[in-house]
């Protein structure tokens, strides 16, 4: 037990004490969260040139593109004295009223035709066609739904930049406050009547209403965070999955070193080969334990901060380290056995391949688990032995949690896989650690396992 122990001190110090593992224990959660700043500068950096539509009112007097006219002037001019608005709606809109053709069906083809190849050779960056007949409403009671209104009864958008869709959601807000208030002045209506009568009524998502024993008073129920429901499973999932590949993979390189160098056969002449791997795992495991501690408390910390540490409930925190430290000896046992059997990094790809699979299978469900953490699927998929750490750990980060004894199952079923996967695997680094030329296919380490 020393010499494991030894071992495992070892493998902890040569991972925790270098420079590269403390610049990634800072830049991870920055480059995590720094994704969400890229996209926010490109954002801003978005061509902000005057950008050219056409548009055809088939309206009556072309009311409408009046109305769209002054609201974009409207828009630049405000942008103009605003900066900060300036960089948001990112350049001016310039419209053009292209009178409308005759309303057969073969005329309206040929114009939007003609208009099409003035876009495609960069006169316009699209155009837009406001049906005759929008003013029009129908209040008949049949329902409407899933009905599909005709081009005369429509605000039609082409482009051949689909993907540039900020003009389009615009004019569409636009034209359809003004058709609003067109009809509602055809019609006589007030239309701030009409506003308030419209005003939606709040729902309050809040929490179970509870009696508190200390004072014997009911409390009501705090307000539910419906984004932290989902956020903190979530984060819990993707720190653990992020803590096996931290610990696995170095420890798989350094077996893949060792074996190359012929270092491993040095250590073999003191401990046996099954000692040196349940060393490099508990080595694993305390570097895995050191990362996950550290963003626990910088979030509990953050959490704390603004007031969110309900949804970071302790016996949550709990079941993730234990889970944590079972799901790094399960997958850890399995990386550091391809790493005994493979004679490089290249031919250890191909073999991690099936574990990579089947240790990405819990996030592949992820969504379905948070939304029906006691459905039938979450249920079954949180008892496979290799998904129970992430899929468990989600569905008691979700209220209103689990019942106590399948935590508690799921943990058995956990430490029974990492037995076995530890016990295959020590057989498999026994004869592949010394094993040297030729690398090992999943045939022969099956055979291993079996034979010893």
């Amino acid at each position: 037990m020393r010499k494991v122990l030894v071992i495992a001190l070892r493998e902890y110090r040569a991972a925790v004490r270098t420079k590269a593992f403390l610049i990634s224990l800072i830049l991870m959660p920055l480059l995590m969260g720094g994704s969400i700043g890229v996209q926010v500068l490109l954002k801003k950096m978005d061509d902000t040139k005057e950008k050219h539509f056409a548009v055809i009112d088939r309206t009556p007097d072309e009311k409408l593109f009046k109305v769209l006219k002054g609201e974009a002037e409207k828009r630049d001019q405000n942008a103009e004295q605003d900066a900060d608005l300036s960089k948001q709606l990112r350049g001016k809109c310039i419209l053009k009223s292209i009178p409308a053709s005759a309303g057969e069906e073969e005329a309206i083809k040929e114009q939007r035709l003609a208009l099409s190849k003035r876009v495609e050779e960069g006169e316009f960056r699209g155009f837009l066609e406001i049906g005759a007949n929008v003013l029009d409403y129908d209040d008949s009671p049949k329902p409407t739904s899933g009905k599909q209104a005709d081009d005369r009864h429509s605000i039609r958008y082409q482009s051949n930049n689909p993907t540039s869709i900020e003009f389009s959601i615009w004019a569409d807000t636009v034209l359809n406050a003004a058709i609003e208030r067109q009809r509602f002045a055809d019609e006589h209506v007030s239309e701030a009547k009409v506003r308030a009568m419209q005003q939606r009524v709040n729902l309050r998502i809040k929490a179970l209403t509870k009696f508190n024993d200390k004072t014997g008073k009911i409390e009501d129920a705090p307000d539910e965070s419906q984004i932290a429901n989902i956020l903190v499973p979530g984060v819990l999932i993707a720190l653990m999955f992020l803590m096996i590949m931290i610990g696995a993979t170095p420890a798989m390189q350094s077996v893949i070193e060792e074996k190359m160098q012929r270092i491993a056969e040095v250590l073999l002449g003191s401990v046996t080969p099954f000692q040196l791997m349940l060393g490099k795992l508990a080595g694993m495991v305390g570097v895995s334990l050191t990362v996950a501690a550290v963003y626990l408390i910088g979030a509990y910390v953050v959490a704390g901060h603004y007031e969110y540490t309900e949804y970071l409930a302790p016996h949550v925190l709990a079941w993730f380290l234990i889970y944590l430290v079972l799901a790094v000896l399960m997958f850890g046992s399995l990386f550091i056995a391809v790493g005994a059997a493979a004679m490089d990094m290249k031919e250890s790809q191909s073999l991690l391949l099936p574990i990579m699979l089947v240790a990405c299978l819990p996030l592949f469900v992820l969504g379905a688990v948070i939304q029906e953490p006691n459905g039938t699927l979450a249920t079954t998929m949180s008892f496979i032995p290799t998904a129970t750490p992430m899929l468990m750990t989600a569905r008691l980060a979700v209220p209103p949690g689990v019942p106590w004894w399948q935590p508690l199952l799921g943990v058995l079923g956990v430490l029974a896989a990492t037995l076995a996967c530890v016990w295959a695997a020590g057989r498999v680094f026994r004869v592949g650690i010394l094993m040297q030329g030729k690398g090992a296919r999943f045939g022969d380490m099956l055979k291993w396992v079996v034979r010893g």
